[in-house]
C-alpha cells in the first residue's frame, strides 16, 4: 500500500471538487448575469467572465478532514493570496472579485472569519493578515507574506477590499445533492437518476473541453439550453440518448468484439476497417442504449421486438435482389462486394424508426448490427451456411 502521506488521492479528489463546483456555480448563477461564463484553470480554478473580461476569481480547496481550521496561517490562505498578487493585480481596485472557496471552517476571530460575505469587517482582516504576514515561514509561503508586506498600505486595502471567503464549504461527495436541489424544478419525474446522469455526463465533456482549451468558457445561457433539451428527451414523444459517443473507446470496443458474429459477418464481405470500427460503435451504443432504455422503463421489450422485425423485413427484401443479381456469378471477390454493397446501403438508410420516437441513425445501425450478431440477417450470400459454422466451432 501506499504512503498515505504522498498519495495522489487528495488532489485528484480536489481537482474533481474543482470542476463539480464550476457546475454548481452555473447552476446557482441568476438572473443577473445571464451573459456570464464560467471558466476552468484559465485564470483562475474557476473564473467568471463577463464580455471576455474576468470579472470572479474563485481558489477551490477542498479537505477531507473536519478538525482542521482556515487561520491567518494556513499554507492554503498564503498561497492563495500569492496566486491572486502574481495575477490579478492586487492595487487595482476595479479588479475581479476574489473568492476563496474552502471546505475548513475559519477560526474565530481570524482574517478569514472577518472576510465572510455576512458581517465583513475589512479592517480587522486586514489588520489580521498583516500581522500573520510579519511571522516568520518557509519557501511560496514566507514569499507570499513579503510580497504581501510589500505593498502600500492603501494597496493592501484596497486588495483585501477585493476578497471574500466561502469557508465550510460543503465537500465533494455533498455536490452531486446540491446539483439535484437546484434542478429539482426539471427532474422528469420516475427518470430523475438517469436525467441527472445525463447532465453529468454533459457536463464532464464541457469540462474536459474546457481543461484541455478546445473550449474557452461556458456561458449561463449554454449550460440552460443544453440542460433543457435533456430535459425535453423526456417528453412523451421522445426517448433520450443515453449512450453518447464519447463514452466509447474505440480501440478497447475493437478488440472486445473482434471475435463477435457481427464483426465476422463484415469481414466475410471484406468491409473497410474504419467502417468496420465505425459499425462496433454503432453496436455497443445501440446495445447499451437499449439495455439502459428498459431499465428505465422508457421502452418496452415488445417496442425492439417490433423493429427489428421491420429491420429484418426491409433487409429481406434488398437480400433477395442481391441473389438474383449474384445467380449466375460464382466469383468469391464479386459476392464479397455485393455483400459489401448491402450493408452500406442498409447502413445509409435511416430505416424503420422506434414508434417515431427515436430517430438517431447509429441506433438502426446498430440494431442491424445485433441481428447480424445472431444470424437473422446477414450480408455475405453464404453466410447462412457460414454461421451454422462458427456456431459449431463455439
Amino acid at each position: 500500500m501506499g504512503d498515505p502521506v504522498h498519495s495522489a488521492a487528495p488532489s485528484a479528489l480536489g481537482y474533481q471538487h474543482q470542476t463539480w463546483w464550476a457546475l454548481l456555480e452555473l447552476l446557482r448563477a441568476d438572473h443577473a448575469r445571464p451573459d456570464a461564463a464560467i471558466c476552468l484553470e484559465l485564470h483562475d480554478d474557476i473564473a467568471w467572465e463577463q464580455a471576455g473580461s474576468a470579472t470572479e476569481l474563485l481558489q477551490i480547496k477542498h479537505h477531507q478532514r473536519s478538525d482542521r481550521q482556515l487561520t491567518d496561517a494556513s499554507p492554503d490562505v498564503w498561497l492563495t493570496l500569492k496566486n491572486w498578487m502574481d495575477t490579478a493585480v492586487a492595487c487595482d481596485v476595479e479588479g475581479p472579485a476574489l473568492v476563496l472557496v474552502s471546505t475548513q471552517q475559519a477560526s474565530p476571530g481570524s482574517a478569514m472569519a472577518a472576510l465572510r460575505p455576512h458581517a465583513r469587517d475589512e479592517r480587522v482582516a486586514l489588520s489580521g493578515l498583516e500581522r500573520a504576514a510579519l511571522h516568520q515561514a518557509s519557501g511560496r509561503i514566507q514569499q507570499a507574506r513579503e510580497q504581501f508586506l510589500a505593498l502600500g498600505p492603501a494597496d493592501r486595502a484596497a486588495f483585501v477590499a477585493r476578497i471574500t471567503v466561502m469557508d465550510s464549504s460543503p465537500r465533494i461527495e455533498d455536490v452531486p445533492a446540491l446539483v439535484r436541489a437546484e434542478l429539482r424544478w426539471c427532474l422528469p419525474v420516475g427518470h430523475e437518476g438517469l436525467f441527472l446522469a445525463m447532465v453529468w455526463q454533459w457536463w464532464d465533456e464541457r469540462a474536459l473541453e474546457l481543461l484541455q482549451r478546445r473550449r474557452h468558457a461556458v456561458d449561463v445561457g449554454m449550460a440552460r439550453a443544453a440542460i433543457a433539451d435533456l430535459r425535453d428527451q423526456f417528453t412523451r414523444g421522445r426517448l433520450p440518448t443515453v449512450a453518447a459517443r464519447e463514452e466509447t473507446g474505440d480501440d478497447a470496443l475493437t478488440t472486445a468484439y473482434g471475435d463477435s458474429p457481427f464483426v465476422q459477418q463484415m469481414r466475410w464481405v471484406a468491409y473497410p476497417p474504419v467502417n468496420l470500427r465505425l459499425s462496433v460503435i454503432d453496436y455497443h451504443r445501440a446495445q447499451t442504449q437499449a439495455i439502459r432504455w428498459i431499465a428505465e422503463d422508457l421502452v418496452a421489450a415488445d417496442e425492439l421486438t417490433v423493429l427489428n422485425r421491420d429491420l429484418v423485413d426491409e433487409w429481406e427484401t434488398e437480400f433477395e435482389w442481391m441473389q438474383v443479381e449474384l445467380a449466375a456469378t460464382t466469383d468469391e471477390a464479386d459476392r464479397q462486394q455485393a455483400g459489401a454493397r448491402l450493408l452500406k446501403d442498409l447502413s445509409q438508410r435511416n430505416g424503420p424508426c422506434l414508434q417515431d420516437r427515436y430517430h438517431e441513425a447509429f441506433f438502426v445501425r446498430g440494431q442491424r448490427h445485433g441481428l447480424a450478431d445472431t444470424g437473422c440477417v446477414g450480408w455475405h450470400p453464404d453466410f447462412r451456411d457460414r454461421m451454422r459454422t462458427l456456431q459449431a466451432r463455439s
